[in-house]
């Protein structure tokens, strides 16, 4: 799966499919309504919650592919190359977590 295959994807179904884009504060606010339900399901399927049953069979993926679908959208709005800041950002963590996360002794 290619990032930049994916922005194209997402900007060929606006075109064919939806109207326009959502203007970036209401995909913002889809955004947060979006992690909002995989906050759910992790609380509930994987946290300390009990999982009611209509939450039983929501599929936690499709979940996590709706929040990938709107920042996809976001960075199409506002002009991000995606895949060039993704490994931009990788680079940084690389190179300032090494040895970090390593030496953390909550994590042995």
């Amino acid at each position: 799966m290619n990032i930049k295959v994916l922005q194209k994807d997402v900007d060929d179904w606006i075109q064919n499919h939806g109207v326009r884009y959502f203007n970036e504060l209401t995909n913002m606010a889809q955004l947060t309504e979006e992690v909002g339900e995989v906050a759910r399901i992790i609380a509930r399927r994987y946290g300390e919650q009990s999982e009611k049953e209509s939450d039983k069979q929501k599929d936690l993926g499709e979940e996590l592919a709706d929040v990938l679908f709107v920042v996809l959208c976001l960075a199409n709005q506002t002009g991000v190359d995606l895949d060039s800041a993704f490994y931009k950002k990788l680079n940084i963590k690389t190179e300032r977590d090494h040895d970090r996360h390593q030496n953390n002794e909550k994590l042995k």
